[in-house]
């Protein structure tokens, strides 16, 4: 069956199932599930556990044979199989396939696992697995869904947020979980549980937010310049090189510059959009909408100035720079224009 994160808990009260999986690229809410499910099997006598890393070159039938292994002392256990690629392979597949057809009795097979494409979830191995015991998938937490998420988190741990703390750590810890658990943990330790105030979280939340090049690409094209001004200052504060930000911006450049250069030639804005991935989709609309060709070649000659200025070839300081170019990508006027 087939469970989203939020349904786990309850339904490993009920009964635990032969089997489990859980997908996805978030690791604080995989490695989370995971735990929830050896914590329920424990208080059920599944004492014995076995972990297996399904990597490159493992023998699957290493597998079958675990299933088909009585445990010496005759013990309730769980197999704990980690699958970091998502992709089980041809022979993988076949054995998990054969696993389900016949799980062993007082044994779990959990499954641990990298994202799996929608090809993969059609396969039969995947759909076997389905059918006997439980499938989830796992998604990073979208920034609009991050107040609800904490405040959540925090009200489960004893903590009452008025909505400004909450505001604030999601501010602070920006699309990172691993950090807003951390920090919720922090506050109940220094708080205790009860109210929270936004003073309190002022004092002891730290700036964990974790701001990526990739990232500032697209928040530079969906035009939210405040939160750009803070991503730009945050990767300057963890150290990364300039030159890496400007690759960054520069290969999105030229592929803007060419999409608005097929859309002046007649090509529909959807048929441009067709080969950027999902997700994507919005911010480089916004940004083909906002400007065209000759304005994004105009900033990739920008983007060739500022590459001199990394190199020393050219006066100016990189970061303002960078700044000054991401503005421009967001649609901010830098200069009223001379009358």
């Amino acid at each position: 069956m087939k469970l989203f994160p939020d349904k786990l808990e309850a339904n490993l009260k009920k009964a635990l199932l032969p089997v489990y999986f859980f997908s996805g690229d978030e690791p604080l809410q995989l490695g989370e599930s995971a735990d929830a499910v050896r914590r329920h099997a424990r208080k059920q006598g599944y004492t014995e556990r076995e972990v297996m890393h399904a990597e490159k070159g493992f023998d699957w039938n290493e597998l079958l044979s675990a299933s088909n292994a009585m445990s010496l002392f005759a013990e309730k256990r769980v197999i704990d199989l980690r699958l970091p690629s998502g992709k089980p392979g041809k022979d993988g597949g076949a054995v998990l396939a054969e696993y389900v057809e016949r799980p062993p009795e007082d044994t779990i097979l959990l499954i641990s696992s990298g994202k799996v494409d929608k090809r993969s979830q059609s396969a039969k191995w995947y759909k076997a697995l389905d059918t006997v015991g439980v499938t989830m998938q796992v998604w990073p937490v979208e920034t609009a869904e991050m107040p609800r998420w904490l405040d959540q988190r925090l009200r489960s741990r004893g903590l009452q947020p008025d909505r400004e703390s909450v505001r604030i750590i999601a501010e602070r810890v920006e699309g990172n979980l691993l950090a807003a658990a951390q920090e919720v943990d922090k506050l109940l330790l220094l708080n205790g549980p009860g109210p929270l105030s936004a003073e309190q979280v002022e004092a002891a939340v730290a700036d964990s937010a974790r701001f990526d090049v990739f990232g500032l690409v697209d928040t530079a094209l969906a035009g939210d310049a405040a939160r750009l001004t803070r991503m730009l200052d945050g990767l300057r504060a963890e150290g990364v090189e300039p030159i890496l930000v400007l690759w960054a911006l520069t290969r999105e450049l030229r592929s803007l510059a060419d999409m608005a250069a097929q859309i002046e030639s007649g090509k529909g804005l959807d048929g441009v959009l067709a080969r950027v991935w999902g997700k994507r989709k919005g911010p480089v609309k916004m940004g083909l909408q906002r400007h065209n060709r000759a304005r994004w070649q105009q900033m990739l000659r920008r983007a060739a100035r500022l590459d001199r200025v990394i190199k020393g070839a050219a006066t100016g300081n990189a970061w303002d720079e960078l700044l000054q170019l991401t503005l421009l990508m967001a649609g901010v006027q830098l200069f009223r224009a001379a009358g």
